[in-house]
Parts: C-alpha cells; structure tokens; sequence
C-alpha cells in the first residue's frame, strides 16, 4: 500500500509539473519534447527521493536561470546591413559554470536553443566534470557568406554576448555553423573588448593558442568508445559489422573514422542534399578531402569511388541494411517510419552521435524490440567532456598530449556507460540506457539544489 501511495504521489507531482510546462511552453515543441523524455523516466526516483518533492526540484530544473536574447547587427561586404538575433540560454549551473555550444543555422528559435541547453544539463553531468548546462547562438546562416562576413557576425555577436559569460560565469563553445574559424574570430573580438587573456572563457579553439588536442575528435570519437562498451556488454565487438552514419560533420568523420580502426564497415555518410552509399565501405580520405578541405557538397564523393551512389535527400539512409546505425546529423532524423525499417533490416545497436535525432516513438520501438540505444546525452558528451578537459588545460596555463586526452575521453565515455547502467539497474530497468542516463544525470543536479536549498 505503501509503495502504491508513493508512486501515485511521485507520478501525480510529475504530471502536474509537465502539464504546467506544456501550458507556459505550448509554441515550443523541441523544448517539450526533450523535457518529456527524461521526465518520463523519472517516477522510480521520486518514489525513492520524497525530499525531491518537498524541494520541488523537477520545477527548478525545467526552468532555465536565464535566457538572453538579442540583436545583431552585421554589414555584408556590399556593405548592406543585416539583423539576425543571437541566443545564449543559462539553464543550470548548480554544478559547475554553464556550458553549451553556439549554433549558427536558420532554425535556431528560443524552443531549439531550450531543448538543447536543457539536454546539456544532464549531459554535462554525466561526464563527472565540474560544468552546468547552457546553450546559445543565432539564426544566421553561414553557408555562402565570405570569410570577412563571418567574421563581421561574429564580432557583432561577441559583442553582445560577452558580459554574459566568463571562465567561471558561462563557456560557451561549437557547434552546427560554428567550427575553429568562428571560435577564432569570437574569442578575438572577446580579448579586444576584455583586454584580457582568459582563455578558459570559449573552448573548440585551435590547439596553439589555447586549444585542446583532439577536440575535433572527441565527439565522435566518444560515442564510438560508448558503442564498444555497449557491444562488449553482449560480448560483440566492431570486428566486421556493417555501420550506417548519418552527417559529415566532424561527428560523423570521426565516428566514422574510429569505426574504421575497431574494425567495422561503414558503408554510409550524408549531407543536406543527400546521403552516399558505398557497398564497400566509405573511403574516409575521400570524405574528409570533401568536406575538410574543400567543403564540396558530398555528391562528388561519386568522382573519388564511381561504384558508390548518390541519393537527393536523406530519409531513406535508414533503409540501407546494418548492424549498427549512428545518426549524426540533427535532431528527429529518425522517425517511427525510419526505425521501423532499420529494425526490420536488422539493427542491433543504436547510439546516437547528433542531440536528439530519434523521436520519442522512434526511440519507444527500438526499446521495444530489443535494439540496444544509446542515447545522445550520454553517447554523444565526449565532445563537451572533451571541452572541459580544455577548461582544465587554459585554468593550469598547460596542454595535453592527443594520447592524454584520448585516454581520458576513453575512461569518461567507460564512465558514462557504467553509471547509466547501473541506475538503469538500480531503479529497475536494466537495460534501457535511456532511463539510465536520464536517472543519473538527474539525480546528480537533484542532489546540488536540494544541498544549496531555496533561493
């Protein structure tokens, strides 16, 4: 009877919170969306944590600190002037100083900016490092804009953002539209305005002046160190499985990359205009000579590998046959169509390298028919693990070999999987990473309010 009014109380504390959430959130669908997947797993947690409810910490934590917006104002170069508006959103810093990428795409809206921020949360503090969850950045496109351009936004963009954050205030970093040449021009712009060398204030910078080896990496890399950890748990291992990638990005490059050397056949990649499929495994240096070096749209992948195609739009890439699928292009590119087919097809494992690519019901059927998921906030946090790991370096005035930091992205992504499995055990339901890695996210900002109690 017990058990029954606790569980009772905690769903009923749960649904109360959510339903306000949807009422003040109606127009913002991704926020809702991301909120409702890790809300959803949580009953077990306030049955077992009442002191939860009675700090009302679910409502503190679906709200954020802060959100900034603001204009910017830029000039071409036929010297017309433009206006886009910039985002920063300071969601949580009960464990550390808020950090999150800048995005620079059309999309980018408050709902976009939320739920991103807000899966930063939890999976900032999974990686065990001392940081808090935020996120930022523009509706500008900077695809066809010249370099003197981009860094006209950034300049523009910095100088609204920087009395926003600090080393110990807010650090942001990259993302999709903001790579090492927008960093550069941004933590520029920050140092003129500062007239101060704090280097810990943007991370993804070029290693040489501040930035950390195997940053570019870490992304994929780390999610490819969580997927082997999913495969040793049913004794399995990359050895000769057949692996579709979405994205060429630098997640999905160098997922596909460290793919390569465990020993898997990755047969697919995509873009915007289209996804590549090359029945003998994709020719990385092909790809990266593509989109690393002469940022060419991946279709002339066909003029290095003639025997492979090429196919205008992306949705069917999950209809290519594999044992293991990565997307790591953008969020809700796997629908319950898409999972439908690649589970049909066979797909055993599933982990996801872009933040929130498979929707709810996609994800609801692989659980349901036993494909192993590995979900973007634990799978995917070697890139911002990896960018503490540089928080760290700026803070000792020191740099890291490429093999120091792999080897500490290594033991982290151990980390992450371990602890997500086992509060997936704990709260019985093992197995479902999903409800692991939400559960132990949570429970560590839990924790952090409930200690710093109520202001």
């Amino acid at each position: 009877m017990t058990t029954e009014l606790n569980y009772t109380a905690a769903q009923q504390y749960i649904d109360e919170v959510f339903t306000q959430l949807k009422e003040k959130n109606a127009h913002q669908p991704e926020f809702l969306q991301a909120a409702e997947e890790i809300l959803l797993s949580l009953t077990p947690v306030f049955e077992q944590h009442p002191e939860y409810i009675t700090h009302n910490v679910l409502s503190r934590i679906v709200e954020p600190d802060r959100i900034i917006s603001f204009r910017v104002t830029w000039q071409d170069d036929n010297n017309n002037v433009h206006v886009n508006r910039g985002y920063r959103v300071q969601f949580n810093n009960v464990i550390g100083p808020y950090k999150g990428g800048l995005r620079f795409h059309p999309s980018v809206n408050e709902s976009i900016m939320k739920f991103l921020a807000f899966e930063q949360i939890f999976k900032n503090a999974l990686t065990g490092l001392p940081i808090g969850g935020g996120k930022g950045g523009s509706d500008f496109n900077p695809k066809g804009k010249s370099d003197a351009e981009i860094m006209r936004f950034c300049q523009a963009f910095m100088t609204e953002l920087y009395r926003h954050i600090g080393p110990d205030v807010d650090v942001p970093a990259g993302d999709i539209g903001v790579g090492g040449r927008e960093i550069g021009y941004l933590w520029g712009q920050y140092k003129r305005i500062r007239g101060a060398y704090e280097a810990g204030v943007l991370t993804g910078k070029t290693p040489g002046y501040g930035g950390s080896l195997a940053r570019k990496e870490a992304t994929g890399y780390g999610l490819v160190y969580f997927v082997a950890e999913m495969l040793r748990e049913k004794s399995e291992s990359f050895l000769d499985k057949t692996v579709v990638v979405s994205g060429s990005g630098n997640v999905a490059i160098y997922a596909i990359e460290k793919a390569q050397h465990y020993g898997a056949k990755v047969v697919a990649a995509s873009d915007s205009s289209g996804y590549i499929y090359d029945p003998e495994g994709i020719d990385l240096h092909a790809l990266k000579d593509i989109k690393e070096v002469k940022g060419e749209r991946i279709s002339t992948y066909l003029n290095y590998r003639p025997n492979a195609t090429f196919t205008p739009g992306c949705d069917a890439i999950w209809s290519i046959p594999c044992d293991i699928a990565l997307p790591c292009a953008t969020q809700n590119e796997i629908n319950g169509d898409a999972a439908r087919t690649l589970i049909d097809n066979g797909v055993k494992f599933v982990a996801e390298g872009a933040n929130m690519p498979s929707d709810l019901e996609a994800i609801n059927l692989f659980l349901d028919n036993d494909v192993y998921f590995g979900p973007a906030k634990a799978a995917n946090a070697g890139g911002v693990a990896t960018s503490a790991l540089e928080m760290s370096q700026n803070s000792g005035r020191t740099s890291w070999s490429f093999a120091e930091v792999d080897g500490k992205l290594q033991e982290i992504m151990h980390s992450i999987y371990t602890e997500s499995k086992e509060a997936a055990e704990k709260y019985g339901f093992a197995g479902n990473l999903v409800i692991g890695s939400n559960i132990a996210g949570f429970v560590k900002v839990a924790n952090g309010l409930v200690s710093e109690g109520v202001y």
